[in-house]
């Protein structure tokens, strides 16, 4: 391994491209504090940061809509003929023969903390379903167990992390056995992290001894496959396919047969799932043919002026939001990284707790005094040669986890939960008591070992519960 720079050389790389205070507390720290703040300073690209502190800080152009943007293509959630159904089935046998012969990966962003919804730690960590409690991670665990064990599959499972949570992801899934996955199928690697950058273009400090760093974005797991060494993992175990989804959603697919098939039977680098919105103003990525391009257009750029447009029947026009959720070809990412890290950097203003350079005491800011650089997964879209979009049900697997109370919150996500495996056993004839507004009196959490898709439970029906209002039902 090449000898890490000593203070000299990183005080000179940090002078060169003006950002020489962060050592401004350098000798008044203690020897393993000067070591620490010297390994942050050694891990970033100096020249990077000085090119989007340039690019993206000081001089950020504005969002420019394209001139030629046209609703996405994609294939329905439920085929319409007998011709596509036929696709579909061709399509689900060839995501379930990629399975068995070992071609498919998961890949898990988990490098969020749990502080959002009042939980400290990890966000994969945080206890998610609606009778047993289990954590995220844990929904993850047993649905690729399950999934393992119906296709005689072993599919390998790449969990990304942040430098803040990565001993204690690790440490977590030791405590818990990995759920039952054998630990030689698993890689934890932490993200890339960037510096937080006051408005006038400084490097902040979070302490006197520490740079303020934040991770590099979703965007940046697939610069981290490659850095990491998961993407020759994957290399060296025959890995054809990625299935990416995100840590926040205790009942997604991990990995979808139909999916992973409809992707690979259209030999697409880059393929995603989306939802039809609910509204035209839902907090969803707008699914674009942009240049013939597929492009997701963040909800807080697409103007009103498109988002309400609407079709003959009355229905949005833009209806297609992303969710989060790809299937990706691991040749893709292998070019991706082959001729340099190609997506854009975005900017987010955010309140950043920071040393005062002058004081050195901690200045924490009524508004905003930082911009954090990120980079999105779904701009990688563009640069794909082939794209495909599917839709899929928004009660099958979406259930997010992502603020404390309201939409898209712990309250929420078992509420949806419910309604999907209430819906499941009533397609297998049991009765599900409901409240006077038609929402279930009960609470159902059915485990993956259980059942996978509604059609497994009619397979179990000697072991169906009867179900009494107000009772908290466990199926495994």
């Amino acid at each position: 391994m090449p000898q890490a720079p000593d203070h000299a050389t990183l005080l000179a790389q940090v002078t060169a491209v003006g950002q020489q205070h962060v050592f401004a507390f350098y000798h008044q720290l203690n020897t393993p504090q000067q070591a620490e703040l010297d390994r942050q300073v050694a891990a970033l690209d100096w020249t990077l940061v000085a090119e989007l502190i340039r690019t993206v800080v000081l001089h950020p152009q504005p969002f420019k809509l394209p001139d030629h943007i046209e609703p996405a293509p994609y294939f329905l959630h439920t085929p319409r003929d007998a011709t596509m159904r036929e696709k579909y089935r061709l399509a689900r046998t060839r995501g379930e023969e990629l399975l068995r012969k070992n071609k498919i990966a998961a890949f898990v962003v988990a490098g969020g903390q749990g502080s959002r919804l009042g939980w400290n730690g990890p966000k994969g960590t945080f206890p998610a379903t609606a009778v047993k409690n289990k954590p995220l991670f844990q929904c993850f665990a047993e649905y690729l167990r399950a999934m393992e064990l119906r296709f005689k599959a072993v599919i390998p499972f790449y969990i990304m992390t942040s430098t803040a949570n990565h001993r204690a992801t690790v440490d977590f899934w030791a405590k818990s056995n990995f759920f039952g996955l054998p630990s030689d199928q698993i890689m934890f690697f932490p993200q890339g992290m960037l510096p937080a950058v006051s408005l006038d273009g400084k490097v902040l400090l979070e302490t006197p001894g520490t740079l303020a760093l934040s991770p590099n974005g979703h965007g940046g797991s697939l610069l981290a496959l490659h850095k990491s060494g998961a993407l020759a993992d994957m290399q060296r175990r025959g890995i054809t396919h990625i299935s990416y989804f995100q840590v926040d959603n205790p009942i997604v697919r991990c990995v979808d047969p139909l999916f992973i098939g409809l992707h690979d039977m259209e030999q697409a680098d880059m393929s995603s799932k989306i939802l039809p919105k609910l509204s035209s103003q839902e907090k969803l990525g707008n699914m674009c043919l942009v240049d013939g391009k597929m492009t997701v257009i963040e909800y807080s750029d697409f103007p009103d002026t498109l988002a309400e447009q609407r079709t003959a029947d009355g229905a949005l026009r833009f209806r297609a939001g992303s969710i989060a959720l790809h299937a990706i070809r691991c040749e893709f990412v292998q070019r991706l990284n082959a001729r340099g890290f190609a997506l854009p950097y975005h900017r987010a203003e955010k309140k950043v707790p920071c040393v005062d350079i002058v004081t050195g005491k901690i200045w924490k800011p009524e508004k905003s005094n930082a911009i954090k650089m990120e980079t999105f997964v779904f701009d990688a879209l563009p640069l794909a040669d082939r794209s495909m979009v599917y839709e899929t049900d928004r009660l099958d697997e979406f259930a997010p986890i992502k603020n404390a109370e309201g939409v898209d919150s712990i309250a929420s996500s078992r509420q949806i939960t419910t309604l999907r495996n209430s819906r499941w056993l009533e397609a297998a004839g049991v009765k599900v008591p409901r409240q006077p507004d038609g929402a279930p009196d009960c609470t159902i959490e059915i485990a993956a070992s259980f059942a996978l898709y509604p059609e497994d439970i009619k397979a179990r029906r000697v072991h169906l519960p009867t179900i009494k209002h107000g009772d908290q039902v466990y199926l495994e």
